[in-house]
């Protein structure tokens, strides 16, 4: 196991994501200690569990659901915790044979998709009682015989997009009701990161650690584009967010260029570099003109006028923001912050979920 998670430390650094063993979903001590106070106003934050990757909303608002890997030392499985998304208080969680990272949510709320990126595979679970619904493991293998890992997962009319870690990587096509493969997208570059679909372009997009963008067609699958816009420069391009209004593309890059940059959707031309540093998670904001990112090196998150591309206002949370969620009116960010790996995969203590809202 030790060989297996080397081999894929990158991958976990980097993120943020039959039927197998698990418990129900089943409601948490009523202890709640470990929602503290907030340092300013507006904001909460809860230490929560290791291993916190990313979230996602149920779309009615009342639940928010966080993926957990736990810990990757003398731990097997992870766990879905349900959460108020309102005080962050723990309202329910699914104990899972899998380690949990990426995750999306069906329109009607009643079944969330995580990746098992360490096994290669995803998995649909139900949010009424937590059970594993369905699982898919994909067949890929690297040169040391090792699992793609399955890092992003997207969900566009009826179809989810899971993105496959190697060299090069993959992007796996499957049916979100049957989780059937429907095919498999290959020559996607090495390491594929973020996925994005525009409803401007009817297009996905796919970022890659060889530095490239490509623009793939849903009805067909095929990619009809690559672009490369840092051109030479070593980039690892990781996670994306669009402005439709304006057609721009928001691509980050927190290990090689260490900046954000903003791309014409159309034509993948470079409008600007953002020179703020490492970049992780992004998030554009319409409902407010505003743009944050996460900067795991520095431990802040920040707000930028998307017109002006100014830092309206930094948010310290050390040590390592991690994945960012939006909700769907705009005036609540949430942010899973991470602690530091140690040698043998511990960390000194869990890593925790920010509430911070925006109005």
């Amino acid at each position: 196991m030790t060989k297996k998670l080397s081999a894929l430390a990158l991958l976990i650094a980097a993120s943020l994501s039959g039927c197998a063993a698990q418990q129900a979903a089943t409601p948490a001590p009523a202890a709640q200690n470990t929602v503290t106070a907030p340092a300013e106003t507006g904001i909460i934050k809860r230490e929560l569990a290791d291993g916190l990757y990313e979230m996602v909303l149920n779309p009615k608002g009342d639940a928010l659901f966080v993926a957990s890997a736990e810990g990757f030392k003398d731990v097997q499985g992870g766990v879905i915790y349900k959460l108020d998304p309102a005080a962050l208080k723990t309202i329910g969680r699914s104990h899972t044979d899998l380690k949990n990272f990426a995750m999306a949510i069906s329109p009607d709320g009643q079944t969330v998709y995580v990746t098992n990126s360490l096994d290669g595979g995803i998995s649909a679970i139900s949010t009424a009682d937590g059970k594993v619904k369905k699982r898919l493991m994909f067949t890929e293998r690297n040169k040391e015989g090792f699992p793609f890992g399955a890092r992003e997962i997207m969900l566009h009319d009826g179809t989810l997009y899971v993105g496959g870690v190697g060299d090069p990587g993959v992007i796996w096509v499957v049916d979100a009701e049957t989780l059937k493969l429907k095919k498999t997208i290959k020559n996607a570059g090495q390491w594929v990161t973020g996925l994005l679909w525009s409803e401007q372009t009817d297009r996905i997009y796919a970022a890659n650690g060889g530095g490239e963008i490509l623009a793939i067609n849903p009805h067909s699958n095929k990619i009809e584009k690559r672009w490369k816009p840092l051109g030479d420069k070593p980039a690892l391009l990781l996670n994306l967010a669009e402005d439709k209004a304006t057609g721009r593309l928001f691509v980050t890059d927190n290990s090689k260029a260490k900046t954000t940059l903003v791309l014409n959707i159309h034509t993948g031309d470079v409008i600007k570099q953002l020179d703020v540093g490492d970049s992780l998670a992004v998030k554009f904001n319409a409902k407010r003109n505003e743009l944050y990112i996460t900067q795991r090196e520095s431990g802040k998150l920040l707000s930028l006028d998307a017109t002006t591309y100014t830092i309206k206002h930094t948010w310290d949370l050390p040590p390592n923001p991690n994945s960012l969620l939006l909700s769907a009116d705009g005036q609540t960010l949430y942010v899973t912050v991470k602690q530091a790996f140690n040698k043998d995969h511990s960390t000194n203590g869990p890593d925790s979920v920010v509430r911070i809202a925006l109005n």
